[in-house]
């Protein structure tokens, strides 16, 4: 289902260049650009599949700069082709509503100004991925919670998801963002996931979070993503078990004395998206979720204040229903385009942001890095997230 959503995708942007083109060229310009989008879209999506199938045999450097001439290359042509259709729109409700005309050929020309839709969306493209795509947002959230204890009030939680460490995520850039959190001064960081995602660069990406573990007062806790299933799960657990990172696969840790963080694995029968029409597949997610919780609150007192980590974003459902307070997530990149605060295309239950049910809260990450490098109205973000007391 995901590769035809992705195919889908890819037809949509590639429907969106040819009509561009008809619109804005006329002649053998029309012709000529016609072969040209259909040529460079074609060998796009051919190489980018290959790519994908032999990624751990190519070089970051090569996968980094066909991916982002890719990536501006087609979201050029899907921005270019929304202006365009918009345009068209807005022509045709002025001419509905003003007294018709005679015929002029003047009327049959095409858009006028055809040169600014592709420059803006030339523009909007580079500026998604050149700027926005490096530009971390810092966010705030004050967790009210039933009788809290004193020692618990104030206290301050950081969360980062779905870093990729990569092509398109660097040691470097991995040590900036620890750094920037460290100054954020949270008592504890929280990771869901789908941070370490290159086999080769996955020691080092380890090693550096475990470097900055004593610079938080409670370290850092850790929950597994798909991701980190697809890449060597058995390795990436055999090099945290020499670190001080706290990584949590089914089970819980005290903190303090009355404060106790849970992580739970991702499920082998999760969706890729939201669970729903997959009969038995269902069935056994929700069963594998709900298994997965109970693992993780084995001898946890009931009275204890608890925060539950998971990757994929329906965890949310199950920490409500066990009465957890704080329920933090990821998987989903906030959809990476969004528009007012929103996803564009939101094909998950929960695809970004808080959402609040009986004084249960649950956060849907929009993860640091990237499936592609783009984003546009949904930037990185780092998440603090501090417990206050609720009588």
């Amino acid at each position: 289902m995901f590769l035809i959503y992705v195919l889908g995708f890819l037809a949509l942007i590639v429907a969106l260049g040819l009509i561009s083109v008809t619109f804005l060229l006329d002649g053998s310009s029309r012709r000529r650009m016609y072969k040209i989008i259909v040529g460079v879209d074609l060998a796009i999506i051919g190489l980018s599949f290959i790519g994908f199938v032999f990624r751990d045999n190519i070089p970051n450097g090569i996968i980094d700069v066909f991916g982002n001439f890719s990536t501006v290359f087609l979201l050029t042509q899907l921005i270019c082709g929304g202006l365009v259709i918009l345009a068209l729109i807005i022509r045709a409700v002025y001419r509905h509503f003003h007294k018709e005309t005679p015929y002029s050929p003047e009327r049959r020309k095409l858009l006028s100004y055809g040169l600014v839709y592709p420059l803006m969306s030339l523009a909007i493209s580079l500026y998604g991925n050149r700027i926005e795509r490096f530009s971390i947002a810092e966010r705030f959230f004050d967790i009210p919670v039933k009788k809290l204890p004193p020692e618990l009030d104030g206290f301050k939680i950081a969360q980062i998801s779905d870093v990729h460490i990569g092509p398109y995520f660097s040691f470097e850039m991995l040590e900036s963002l620890m750094n920037q959190i460290v100054e954020g001064k949270p008592d504890l960081l929280a990771i869901t996931g789908d941070i370490f995602d290159n086999i080769a660069m996955n020691p080092e990406a380890i090693r550096i979070v475990d470097s900055f573990t004593d610079k938080f007062k409670y370290g850092i806790y850790y929950c597994h993503g798909n991701h980190e299933h697809h890449r060597g799960i058995s390795a990436i657990e055999a090099h945290l078990a020499h670190t001080k990172i706290h990584w949590l696969v089914n089970r819980s840790e005290r903190v303090t004395a009355n404060l106790y963080m849970l992580g739970v694995d991702y499920p082998s029968s999760s969706p890729i998206m939201s669970s729903g029409g997959r009969g038995d597949l269902d069935k056994r997610f929700e069963n594998q979720k709900r298994e997965f919780v109970t693992q993780a609150l084995e001898g946890v007192p009931y009275d204890s204040v608890c925060v539950l980590l998971a990757h994929h974003p329906e965890f949310i459902d199950d920490g409500r229903e066990k009465n957890i307070p704080l329920t933090l997530t990821g998987h989903t990149h906030g959809g990476q385009i969004g528009i007012f605060g929103y996803a564009l295309l939101p094909l998950f239950k929960y695809t970004r942001g808080m959402f609040i049910k009986d004084d249960c809260y649950g956060y849907v990450h929009a993860g640091v890095g990237s499936w592609f490098p783009y984003r546009l109205g949904c930037p990185p973000e780092i998440v603090y997230f501090t417990l206050k007391f609720r009588g």
